[in-house]
């Protein structure tokens, strides 16, 4: 454990220092509300879109973590055919833009809808799980899910079913943007089930 805990170490501090070089602030929120109005269909004016669960609240997400993934859609590095076609329309400024406007959103929370399953969720998110190697997601994603700039996104707050996708493509290398491979490295050791309960967890945040 104490091995896992050292190399989680690692990865963090790079991937932090990769993303903080690459994807540093310095949209203008305002400016990215008018380009919002066109990702409002899908994900709601201020990024707390209620209708569809498989696609992602982005009110109060990381900024820099925005901005990377707007510049891994256009580059192909992260795959979503209509996310790519919207990110092509995008100049650099207007990918930080938008970004600022998301960040600067007030994230709302979903209801838990099974407690067991949450309570489940928070014990593999707060302590891991020990003997498959798989270490607590407070690692990346802070305390209360609420993410670590610049790197790894908020949590907290965010539609379970968003979330276990998201894990399950991981799992299957369908996405391959995570600095490092420690995303798929940690959701090719996770059940389905297990996926399930932590996304359980967090959405209630």
């Amino acid at each position: 454990m104490k091995n896992l805990t050292k190399a989680m170490a690692l990865v963090v501090t790079a991937g932090m220092a990769y993303a903080g070089a690459a994807y540093g602030a310095g949209g203008d929120a305002q400016k990215g509300q008018s380009i919002a109005a066109n990702c409002a269909a899908c994900h709601g004016r201020d990024g707390n879109q209620t209708t569809a669960q498989t696609i992602p609240k982005l009110a109060q997400q990381i900024e820099a973590y925005l901005v990377k993934q707007l510049h891994d859609f256009k580059s192909g590095a992260r795959k979503n055919s209509i996310m790519s076609s919207m990110a092509s329309t995008l100049s650099d400024q207007g990918v930080k833009d938008v970004a600022a406007y998301f960040s600067s959103q007030k994230m709302g929370s979903d209801k838990v809808s099974d407690k067991s399953l949450a309570d489940e969720g928070k014990q593999i998110f707060t302590g891991g799980i020990a003997k498959d190697s798989v270490p607590a997601c407070t690692s990346c994603h802070g305390a209360h899910a609420e993410g670590m700039p610049p790197t790894f996104p908020r949590l907290a707050g965010q539609h379970s079913q968003y979330i276990v996708v998201q894990l399950k493509n991981f799992k299957s290398g369908d996405r391959a943007n995570d600095p490092n491979a420690v995303m798929r490295d940690i959701a090719s050791k996770l059940s389905d089930h297990q996926m399930e309960a932590v996304a359980e967890y967090v959405t209630g945040l």
